[in-house]
């Protein structure tokens, strides 16, 4: 009798999708903790700069192997494990009285845990159960509740701040956490160690296929400039509104607004996916990022410009997830989808730490963002033309497969 009948593919994506609202939507508001946290332990910047950083970097750096087991082993121990250090992440942050226990938890724990709870893991398991021609809606979908759960949890984050202090506040967090660890039953994938004996290829076959393919080289080192993007803006953008006189409340706002359009962004790019080429989708989300940057900087600050900025490079923001997880699994395949999504994941995670640790240190350097906004804006032009050469054909051993 099969016991696992009710883990149907809408039942994965709902139990997925929260876990990453859970997961992303926690993280998201790390950022409001800046400036308490750092007048609190008298630290610099770059100290909580540098263990965010660290946190994007381990985050990356775990995605292969948490893929690799994933999709060996299931998901299910994997998202558990990672719920777990999240946990324990986000406890010592509150508990920490020195950087180095910061960066131990905040950037360590924490890091090592989203990298079973994100992206690579929960993509895996969707585009498995998930038909062909429905996987790029599905995986718009679980991003877009990625978003929401940003926009969501944000306010809650800023609020707890605000009403019992930053410790309570991430304590509090720790137990919302937790609710990742019930979800994650139904992506367990309870046979999957069973049928990796059965794939077509071994884990280093994948790789080296996969690293022999220049388009996703390319794609790789694209998804560097998407984190490098996102997470300077994400740590740095609250901090350098109130630099810049605006109340605390517009950083929030903003922060808000980025997980809001977010939602509708992600959803769109997987839908987008579903009928243009994802590639030149990719490259349009680079530049037109760039672009909303120099307007933005361009144009006078004001509360509503602010809020104008975040709206529109919110519905850019995830948007290059499902399209960039949509091309590795639409050119090699699903069976080690969380694996090479990890591999493309690690390249965006470099990007990541560069953008957060870069923006804390050249600001204390020179008392400004204005070096660190200007490689962004640079590098959303590299993208843009690196993502256009990719060949999205699968691989000839796919398109050698009988129909």
């Amino acid at each position: 009798m099969n016991n696992n009948h009710w883990r149907t593919p809408v039942v994965v994506l709902i139990c997925g999708g929260l876990i990453m609202t859970l997961a992303m939507g926690v993280r998201h508001g790390f950022g409001l903790f800046l400036q308490p946290m750092t007048l609190a332990h008298g630290w610099g910047r770059e100290t909580f700069a540098f263990a965010l950083a660290l946190q994007n970097l381990l985050w990356g750096a775990a995605q292969p192997i948490s893929g690799l087991l994933a999709d060996r082993y299931g998901a299910g121990k994997v998202l558990f494990a990672g719920t777990a250090l999240y946990v324990l992440g986000l406890v010592g942050m509150a508990l920490s009285t020195s950087g180095a226990g910061f960066a131990l938890s905040a950037g360590v724990l924490i890091g090592v845990g989203l990298s079973g709870t994100t992206f690579s893991i929960v993509y895996g398991v969707l585009g498995r159960v998930t038909p062909p021609e429905k996987r790029s809606m599905a995986l718009g979908i679980a991003g877009a509740m990625g978003s929401f759960g940003q926009f969501a949890l944000l306010p809650v984050s800023q609020g707890l701040i605000s009403g019992v202090g930053w410790l309570a506040a991430l304590l509090i967090l720790a137990v919302v956490a937790a609710l990742m660890a019930p979800l994650s039953v139904a992506l367990a994938e309870p046979h999957r160690d069973l049928s990796a004996g059965r794939h077509q290829q071994s884990a280093r076959e994948a790789i080296r296929e996969a690293f022999g393919h220049g388009g996703f080289n390319l794609l790789t080192l694209g998804y560097f400039v998407c984190g490098f993007q996102v997470v300077f803006i994400g740590v740095h953008l609250p901090a350098y509104l109130a630099d810049k006189g605006m109340p605390a409340d517009v950083g929030v706002t903003c922060l808000a607004l980025i997980g809001l359009f977010n939602v509708f962004g992600t959803f769109g790019a997987g839908w987008l996916g579903q009928h243009f080429s994802k590639k030149h989708l990719l490259a349009a989300i680079y530049i037109v990022r760039s672009v909303i940057i120099v307007a933005f900087l361009a144009a006078p600050l004001t509360p509503w410009s602010a809020y104008l900025f975040a709206m529109a490079i919110g519905l850019l923001w995830l948007a290059t997830v499902p399209l960039t997880n949509g091309i590795v699994a639409q050119v090699f395949g699903v069976a080690y989808l969380s694996m090479l999504g990890g591999f493309v994941f690690l390249s965006h995670q470099l990007g990541s730490f560069l953008g957060a640790w870069l923006g804390g240190l050249l600001f204390d350097r020179t008392g400004s963002y204005d070096v660190v906004w200007a490689i962004t804006i640079g590098l959303g032009v590299l993208a843009m033309a690196l993502n256009l050469p990719i060949d999205q054909r699968p691989v000839a051993r796919l398109r050698e497969l009988p129909a």
